[in-house]
Order: structure tokens, then sequence, then C-alpha cells
């Protein structure tokens, strides 16, 4: 009972922080880790994993720099 409850406050914060954003920094690692991962076969040089600062810099500059209106 106890462990069902636990799981399910994990699962529950894990949404909370997927739906507010606070996991992005996360989720651009793995992704990194992912799609990086076989990067010596392609001739592409592999653009460097940003630290959390840039990351979280460059996330808030494309959010809020710049005209955001319809009309």
């Amino acid at each position: 009972m106890i462990k069902a409850l636990k799981t399910k406050c994990v699962n529950l914060w894990s949404l909370v922080r997927r739906l507010s954003g606070d996991d992005a920094y996360e989720q651009y690692s793995k992704h990194y880790a992912e799609a990086h991962s076989n990067i010596e076969n392609n001739l592409e040089e592999m653009p460097p994993l940003l630290s959390r600062e840039e990351f979280f810099r460059q996330w808030q500059d494309g959010k809020w720099k710049g005209v955001k209106r319809c009309c």
C-alpha cells in the first residue's frame, strides 16, 4: 500500500515537473546523449553540450525576446 502510494507520488511529481518545464534540462541532456552517441560515424562535428545556465538562458531568450503578439 505504501509502496503504491509512493510510486503514484513520484509519477505525479514527474508529471508536474514535465508540465512546468522544470525537467527541460534533463530532457535536453538525455536527448543529446541519445542523438549524438554515434556522432563519430558522421562527418559532422558534434555541437557541445550546453551547461544548465546556457540552456536556460537560450530557453528564456527564445520564449521572451522579440515580438510575441498576433497583431
